[in-house]
């Protein structure tokens, strides 16, 4: 009795040994030869066709989190808030921005505070107040070696944003000077501050209408050190008034930086009239002046943390230039 040993080899055309057709039954065909269903329904095959989806459903991953496995590489949150002093907003105000609401624009806010640090990184501009006494150096193609300095007192700081302007006034050749700066123009090629004071007014508008004597300074000043960590002194000196006509009626603005005026009928008939009392108890206006406390203290953290990155770096690069001479 001989056996017949019989070894099916697939082709396209059916089995090369056993003769047998594409229907073959051999384990060779079944492999090489894809079986359709054709009693699927249009659904099931769409849900067949469909692409896998590359993604965890979320009850996975949560699963895979809380595995005992992954306990102890769970990130530590590290306590980075920075918060700036108390009175940095009045160091730099002109970061703050416009408290009227017809007027704001976060977007344009974020890219203005870059470009002023971007701007702070290349000058360095100090802490002045209004009464600060400043040297100011511009780029002046027309003046004698392309530079123009100016010394003046200042007399107003104002302003937001790109738009930050302060005033120096200095007399020169008897005559009262005021030039206007725009803090981050690209022209001004250093600040420096003299002598760091405050006076008792937050404009000195009406050293205008005083003796120049009051507005006058040497363009050769020495500066005058601060010890540091001491607070910014205030001046109380109080200024005389010239005789009328003035450039405006100043009995109505309540100063506190210049002697009394002594009042006729006429100027006490025009303060009751321009006197706003209710201004005090008015809280909605009182409101919409100001920038809210929770994103004026954001906003001035920004800048601090900001600013002493910056400074770092500023004492980083000249320890590397001293270290190199």
């Amino acid at each position: 009795m001989s056996l017949r040993l019989l070894v099916c080899i697939p082709s396209r055309f059916g089995c090369l040994s056993c003769q047998h057709d594409s229907t073959c039954s051999c384990d060779a065909a079944k492999k090489t030869h894809h079986v359709i269903n054709y009693q699927r329904t249009q659904t099931e095959i769409l849900q067949a066709l469909r692409p896998k989806s590359n993604f965890l459903l979320s009850n996975v991953v949560d699963k895979h989190r809380l595995s005992p496995l992954q306990q102890g590489t769970e990130a530590v949150a590290v306590e980075t808030e920075t918060t700036a002093p108390r009175d940095y907003r009045f160091v730099m105000p002109e970061f703050l921005p416009n408290a009227d609401y017809r007027y704001r624009d976060r977007v344009l806010e974020k890219l203005e505070r870059q470009d002023m640090l971007r701007r702070r990184a290349v000058i360095d501009i100090p802490e002045f107040y209004v009464g600060s006494i400043m040297a100011v150096c511009v780029s002046d193609p027309h003046a004698p070696g392309k530079r123009n300095r100016f010394v003046g007192i200042c007399i107003d700081r104002s302003g937001q944003g790109l738009r930050a302007h302060f005033v120096l006034r200095n007399v020169v050749d008897g005559l009262g000077v005021e030039v206007m700066y725009k803090m981050y123009n690209p022209t001004v090629l250093s600040v420096e501050v003299l002598k760091l004071e405050k006076r008792l007014d937050d404009q000195l508008y009406y050293l205008r209408n005083c003796p120049l004597e009051y507005s006058t300074f040497d363009f050769n000043m020495d500066p005058v050190i601060l010890p540091r960590g001491s607070q910014v002194p205030v001046n109380p000196i109080k200024v005389k008034l010239n005789p009328k006509p003035w450039e405006y009626r100043w009995e109505r603005f309540n100063l506190k930086g210049i002697e009394p005026i002594s009042l006729t009928p006429k100027m006490i008939k025009g303060i009751e009239k321009s006197a706003e009392p209710w201004r005090q108890n008015d809280l909605m206006m009182m409101y919409r002046s100001q920038v809210h406390e929770e994103e004026e203290t954001e906003i001035m953290a920004e800048v601090y943390k900001e600013k002493h990155r910056i400074d770092s770096q500023k004492k980083t690069s000249r320890a590397a230039q001293r270290k190199n001479k």
